[in-house]
């Protein structure tokens, strides 16, 4: 017997996201970012987070609501750009960051959830990403203080490919468009980008849905078995969302 999956609020899906957990956050940038369940963790003041995601949103919003108050510990992604309190915190050695090129970065959550160990890629052969020494925490001095360690790189067909371990996490956050009561999930266009591979990821996955519906099996992008709980968002957090910049034409 399937049992429902649905919670009553943001605030009780992530009632027991303590400190010290590791988090995989879907989205990209600010777009498919579960802005709501991230703020129920920021007001339940979760702190020393390890947080696997494609960046830590921007300034103020996403995770850079976490950021800010200094509740993440360690950082892995493969982007800092719009992020300058990122990228202070981690120039000064308040943060840990690990970079790692995005298509691998998106196959080593994508393989944790599929039970796959580790993986060959040749993306990152012959620079530091295999050969080790990027700076993953400066100290105060500007120093070094934590460095990655060197990679396996074994040759297939006469080319070169680095291992990558593949990366789960405890509890993961995602938004979706579309749920249903036992955890199934549709995305919209480019929301579709790390979320389902974050979800994946997480021995824990929590979902926020923009329209809790029934769905035709055939239009799921995510199975329920990834997915432990739903939170059905209200029109007005559905309809809350934001982007980095604004492209006008003339």
């Amino acid at each position: 017997m399937t049992v429902g999956k649905v919670v009553g609020s943001a605030a009780e899906a992530v009632a027991d996201v303590g400190d010290g957990v590791s988090l995989a956050v879907g989205g990209f940038g600010l777009c498919g970012v579960p802005s709501v369940l991230i703020a129920a963790l920021h007001e339940k003041g979760s702190r020393d987070l390890h947080v696997v995601s494609n960046n830590c949103g921007v300034d103020g919003r996403g995770l850079g609501l976490l950021l800010a108050e200094g509740r993440i510990a360690r950082a892995t992604g493969s982007y800092i750009g719009e992020n300058k309190e990122l990228a202070r915190r981690y120039l000064s050695g308040e943060i840990e960051v690990e970079l790692v090129p995005q298509g691998t970065l998106a196959e080593r959550l994508r393989a944790g959830g599929c039970g796959i160990p580790a993986f060959y890629t040749p993306a990152g052969v012959g620079t530091l990403v295999a050969e080790g020494g990027l700076p993953w925490r400066y100290a105060p001095d500007g120093s070094v203080a934590v460095a990655s360690p060197a990679k396996e790189v074994r040759e297939f067909g006469g080319v070169p490919h680095v291992l990558e371990e593949s990366i789960t996490t405890d509890f993961a956050l995602v938004r979706a468009a579309k749920g249903d009561r036992y955890g199934n999930l549709v995305f919209d266009r480019s929301a579709r980008n790390f979320n389902p591979l974050a979800a994946m990821a997480g021995r824990v996955t929590i979902a926020e849905v923009e329209e809790l519906c029934e769905l035709d099996p055939d239009e799921v992008h995510l199975p329920g078995v990834f997915v432990r709980r739903v939170v059905a968002l209200t029109p007005e957090q559905a309809a809350d969302k934001h982007v980095e910049k604004r492209t006008v034409r003339a």
